[in-house]
């Protein structure tokens, strides 16, 4: 077994040094990671927190609700919304019809089995 020694690594987004430390660096090997850390512990936190914070995030940029789009039901005729927008060549179900039909369309997929 090859004996390891700490590291000092430079965080890729605060620019500051830290400790990549022999016992972090077991549990990356038996992980199987194959990269060391880029980010240092406080940058991942932060990271890590702001992508369970919620709302709707793209690879890149800042977070941002999604965009909601207002529809009529197909089915029941209720005002609903959708996160896309609506095309008229496709029907537009609210969330209680939406459910009904998908649940139907299991049923219609049992390839003639009772």
């Amino acid at each position: 077994m090859i004996a390891m020694e700490d590291k000092t690594l430079t965080c890729r987004d605060c620019g500051r040094s830290f400790v990549f430390t022999t016992r972090e660096q077991d549990f990356y090997a038996q992980k199987g990671f194959a990269n060391e850390p880029g980010r240092c512990p406080e940058c991942r936190a932060a990271r890590k927190s702001s992508r369970e914070n919620g709302g709707y995030r793209g690879t890149y940029g800042p977070s941002r609700e999604r965009e909601m789009f207002p529809a009529v039901c197909a089915q029941c005729g209720k005002d609903t919304q959708v996160p896309f927008q609506p095309r008229t060549d496709k029907p537009i179900y609210c969330p209680d019809c939406f459910r009904s039909q998908r649940s139907g369309s299991y049923e219609r997929r049992s390839f003639g089995r009772k």
